[in-house]
């Protein structure tokens, strides 16, 4: 479960930002998480929830946003999503096919590679 150690990235890297301020409290933590990543939503809700506590961080809530994987061509000038292949009728789970869905050739990941903290909600002691 590599959902555990990048949370506890982010959480080090949030703590890390809020040294900077003078925090009262953390309302919400916004994320940027890709689908190339493999990383599940569930698990680092969980993840976050429990490794949270004791902390500043304490009670947040954590908004997870997911970045679609798009893809840029050099052969034919493509840039946009790629094709998927499903895993079974009705499938959630889905696999990406990384080339050209117009020419079939090799391709370049332009987005959805991110796992970053976007955004920290807080209030401030006046």
């Amino acid at each position: 479960m590599h959902e555990v150690s990048v949370v506890a990235d982010l959480i080090a890297a949030i703590k890390k930002e809020l040294e900077k301020y003078n925090v009262l409290s953390v309302k919400e933590v916004t994320i940027l998480v890709g689908k190339l990543t493999n990383l599940g939503i569930e698990q680092m809700e969980f993840a976050y929830e429990v490794m949270s506590k004791n902390s500043m961080l304490e009670g947040s809530k954590l908004v997870i946003e997911t970045e679609n994987i798009i893809a840029k061509c050099e052969e034919c000038g493509y840039k946009g999503p790629v094709k998927n292949i499903g895993l079974g009728e009705d499938s959630h789970l889905q696999i990406p096919i990384l080339s050209c869905p117009v020419c079939n050739s090799a391709v370049t990941v332009t987005a959805g590679k991110s796992c970053c903290i976007k955004s920290i909600d807080i209030e401030e002691v006046r």
